[in-house]
């Protein structure tokens, strides 16, 4: 039996210490937040989806005006909560019976209750968020170290470690930093199918099996993100395939039915709260520049900003940049940066950031490999730094 060999060298050291510098960015912004009634409304609403029989007790009475999105961001602000909980009342039972804190085995108690028992509830309401932004990262630069070689995949990383927008969605429960991290693994999980089903049948499920994950969780996270990536997903292997198409339609029709288990299962398996995914206009959208403009404007992106403009000339005036790698996306940025939502509150520009650090890393890496090289490494050095400094000067006003 074979065992994946993996090698951990000087990359892998420096993508962990990128990573560990996003981590430390969110944990002193989790250390000093004051918790708000918006995060007590996540709370609550997702132990009520983890503790009580219907999901519908949680998820529409005591979450009050529910901005209309999916139910992950609710479970994994709650599941942490209950679990403590349970933890807390397994351990209360195990006592005499009068020396017990708890009148019964229920846990009907509220948040509020729970957070005088707990003065850790702050960092088990942010630890799934901010895991998971972690996780995005290390996709990011696995796909963009892939793709664009070592320089390009830490460049990637490091745009988005030392994004000040990342930081600020990473540390409050919320859907759109889930529905990120889903819809740039759909994407990314396709172009690995297609490219699979180049070689033997034996090595599709493993991909099929994430791609039909990756699909399911971003629709429980936001039922726009997963239709976007689902189209995407149709379109990129359809053009990846080739000789291999007629099993595109069957995987996808295949994976959509999966995906369609695991958002049912989100719901408690129960026809009556799943109706909400098809009536509560998650999937409604519009055209508007008002985030694109927010974000290449803030001060906090500046850095960023530049090296996107730097990207976009060298894409445009330099044949070798443009190839499918760089392509990719540079089209789902473009895609996603104007999107608004007009029947729920969510920001999907948010959703662009990760493929515009893809982007920006291929291209810088390209410039890396001309006879230009001194400048451009010299020119990502000073980018990175000052978008360092930058975000680390504005993480007192994140946490807030």
């Amino acid at each position: 039996m074979k065992f994946l060999k993996i090698t951990i060298g000087r990359p892998q050291w420096l993508a962990a210490l990128l990573l560990l510098c996003f981590l430390a960015e969110c944990f002193w912004v989790v250390n000093r937040q004051q918790l708000s009634p918006e995060d007590y409304r996540y709370a609550r609403c997702g132990r009520e989806m983890w503790e009580r029989p219907s999901p519908l007790a949680g998820y529409f009475t005591s979450c009050g005006n529910l901005n209309g999105d999916g139910t992950f961001a609710y479970r994994a602000a709650g599941l942490p909560l209950t679990a403590q909980r349970l933890t807390l009342l397994a351990v209360d039972r195990l006592r005499p019976p009068e020396d017990r804190l708890y009148a019964s085995s229920s846990i009907n108690g509220s948040t509020w209750e729970a957070r005088h028992e707990l003065g850790s509830i702050t960092w088990l309401m942010h630890l799934p968020f901010v895991f998971f932004a972690v996780w995005l990262g290390a996709g990011l630069w696995w796909v963009a170290r892939r793709l664009f070689g070592n320089d390009g995949g830490l460049f990637a990383l490091g745009l988005y470690c030392f994004c000040p927008e990342v930081v600020r969605y990473a540390v409050t429960p919320n859907n759109d930093v889930l529905a990120m991290w889903g819809l740039y693994g759909l994407v990314y999980t396709a172009i690995g199918v297609a490219h699979a089903m180049q070689g033997p049948q034996d090595k599709w499920r493993p991909r099929i099996a994430l791609l039909i994950a990756a699909l399911g969780l971003t629709a429980a996270a936001h039922l726009l993100a997963a239709m976007i990536g689902f189209v995407a997903a149709i379109v990129l292997m359809m053009y990846l395939a080739e000789r291999r198409r007629s099993y595109v339609m069957q995987t996808l029709v295949f994976s959509a039915v999966g995906a369609l288990v695991i958002l049912f299962a989100f719901y408690a398996f129960r026809l009556a709260s799943f109706s909400y995914v098809f009536t509560g206009g998650a999937g409604r959208f519009w055209f508007s520049l008002n985030g694109l403009r927010g974000f290449f404007l803030s001060f906090g992106n500046a850095p960023i900003a530049a090296a996107t403009l730097v990207a976009a000339i060298l894409y445009v005036g330099v044949p070798r940049c443009r190839y499918f790698g760089n392509t990719v996306p540079l089209i789902m940025t473009l895609l996603l940066f104007p999107l608004v939502t007009t029947q729920v509150v969510s920001t999907p520009w948010l959703w662009a950031l990760p493929f515009l650090f893809t982007f920006v890393g291929g291209v810088f890496a390209d410039a890396l490999e001309t006879r230009s090289r001194r400048m451009f490494f010299g020119l990502s050095g000073a980018v990175l730094a000052t978008q360092a400094l930058v975000c680390v000067s504005l993480l007192p006003v994140i946490a807030r």
